[in-house]
């Protein structure tokens, strides 16, 4: 695989930079941020399997998953939900309030 590298526009940069430096500074409003993301996912699926009639419907439930590994300091979120497209990430990486779960739901009804 090729690695493409893609910049943000200085704004988004400097935006980036204060949201870095302030909000997600604050740990509690990060873990959110991410569980919020791992949940988007979750939902991106489950939408997708009910107007998707080639994609297949799971019986796994759908779940995210939180531990943590004191040992080498890390936290992990894990989440069985739909990810990205390489599009979508191009797209919304560096995005800020933006949820993604309400614009699947707006452009489908």
């Amino acid at each position: 695989m090729t690695a493409e590298i893609h910049s943000f526009e200085a704004e988004v940069n400097q935006l980036l930079n204060l949201m870095v430096n302030s909000i997600y500074s604050n740990k509690e409003v990060f873990l959110r941020e991410l569980v919020s993301n791992a949940s988007d996912a979750l939902d991106k699926l489950g939408f997708s399997e009910v107007t998707n009639h080639e994609l297949q419907s799971s019986s796994k439930e759908k779940s995210i998953y939180i531990r943590g590994l004191p040992e080498k300091d890390l936290l992990i979120i894990e989440d069985n939900g739909m990810g990205m497209t390489k599009d979508e990430l191009i797209k919304n990486l560096g995005t800020i309030a933006n949820s993604g779960t309400k614009k699947v739901f707006r452009t489908t009804l």
